[in-house]
């Protein structure tokens, strides 16, 4: 018999992560909306993700080793402290209306990014020693609804921003990683990848675990080219989600309330794919192939979404959401099972890492173009860019990534 998944450590975790997805998305949207009408510039709006996103090019490499040898739960709840913290002095530095420049919200997209890209690589490396045996699949099902589930906060974040303004949303969230803070100290599972003693962490150690770390990638190619695909495509996706807000405010027949309705489908379609995760196993052998077409057909669509009507981009959100669930989970399933626990942080730090280097360039990149070129054309590009690398690499290394991605999980 199967081994039983809701257990107390991961119903801890689950709840923990609804409460602080919740308070993320809303102050998340509501800094987007600050910064383009504080800017008006699309580029400006695009640097400030890059910044965001900056320490998660360096800080989940330098993390890594620490978290291979130390507690990643103290880690988890540590941080989200931290975060409570700087969302409450938000608060205080935005409430009666009062304003910051933008260098001030670029200061807080730094210490936000550094906090955010620590946490990501511990919470990764920590959540499949949460999960009983046997349900790898199911769980990660349960997180790929979460992320989805947070989006339903945005309607709800433009409504408050235009009513109340940012202050009290910083107020809420900062509550929210408070009440995720301590539900995450109650989690007791035994971190196996601890040693049960521990030399003293010097920089001699960090160097010899991060070269350490640096050969076990270079053993497992399958690994590299999913983290090469991946960086390419946080490029190409991440470029392109950039630009689709400030189109939609551009666009008379649009405006940003239809962007929420038209993403509100997205949300749905991945919940969706998230229960179908939850209850249908896919074959082992062919969840490479169905990866694989996966990657194309979202880009096909994410390049053509712009043309549609706005009934028919509904339709298109919502079957990207359904597929893009399905490609988390064989991915990230697929990985965390394959790559040993005292390795886990190192591998996952290395992923962020080249992911975030697509994350940065890509909006930069298109955020520039976007300047001057027309938005739907650049999103096109993007688009075409993608669905070459996913035939360039992954295709032809799928017996490399085989693997690692059909497993019976």
């Amino acid at each position: 018999m199967p081994s039983k998944l809701w257990t107390r450590d991961f119903t801890i975790i689950t709840l923990g992560t609804v409460v602080s997805l919740l308070g993320g998305s809303l102050t998340g949207f509501a800094i987007s909306l600050l910064v383009l009408d504080y800017t008006g510039s699309t580029f400006l709006y695009a640097l400030f993700i890059v910044v965001f996103n900056a320490p998660k090019v360096f800080m989940p490499v330098l993390a890594g080793p620490y978290l291979d040898k130390f507690s990643r739960k103290k880690a988890i709840y540590s941080l989200d402290f931290c975060s409570s913290a700087l969302l409450l002095l938000m608060f205080f530095l935005l409430r009666g209306g009062r304003t910051v420049g933008y260098g001030a919200l670029l200061a807080f997209a730094v210490i936000n990014g550094v906090i955010g890209s620590v946490y990501q690589v511990a919470y990764d490396s920590l959540y499949p020693n949460l999960i009983t045996e046997g349900n790898l699949r199911k769980a990660y099902s349960i997180s790929s609804m979460l992320y989805p589930l947070a989006a339903v906060m945005t309607p709800v974040a433009a409504w408050m921003y235009g009513t109340v303004g940012i202050a009290p949303i910083f107020l809420i969230t900062a509550g929210c990683y408070f009440v995720a803070a301590c539900f995450e100290t109650q989690i007791r599972a035994r971190e196996t990848h601890l040693q049960e003693k521990h030399e003293p962490f010097s920089a001699r150690q960090f160097r010899s675990d991060f070269r350490e770390g640096v050969h076990y990638l270079r053993s497992e190619p399958g690994l590299m080219v999913i983290t090469l695909y991946f960086a390419v495509n946080a490029l190409t996706g991440e470029g392109a989600q950039t630009l689709l807000l400030p189109y939609f405010k551009s666009a008379p027949h649009l405006g940003e309330l239809r962007y929420t309705y038209v993403m509100a489908f997205a949300v749905i379609g991945r919940l969706i794919g998230g229960m179908v995760h939850y209850r249908f196993r896919y074959p082992a052998n062919r969840k490479l192939a169905i990866a694989i077409f996966v990657y194309t057909a979202i880009s096909v669509i994410e390049g053509t979404v712009l043309f549609l009507p706005a009934a028919v981009m509904m339709a298109a959100e919502f079957t990207t959401g359904l597929m893009g669930v399905t490609s988390y989970n064989i991915r990230i399933s697929g990985t965390q099972n394959y790559v040993p626990d005292d390795h886990r942080a190192r591998f996952n730090g290395v992923f962020q890492m080249a992911t975030t280097v697509g994350s940065i360039c890509g909006p930069l990149l298109m955020g520039a173009l976007g300047e001057a070129l027309p938005i739907r054309g650049v999103i096109i590009g993007s688009s075409a860019l993608n669905i070459l690398v996913v035939y360039l690499v992954m295709y032809r290394g799928r017996d490399k990534v085989r693997p690692i991605y059909n497993q019976n999980l």
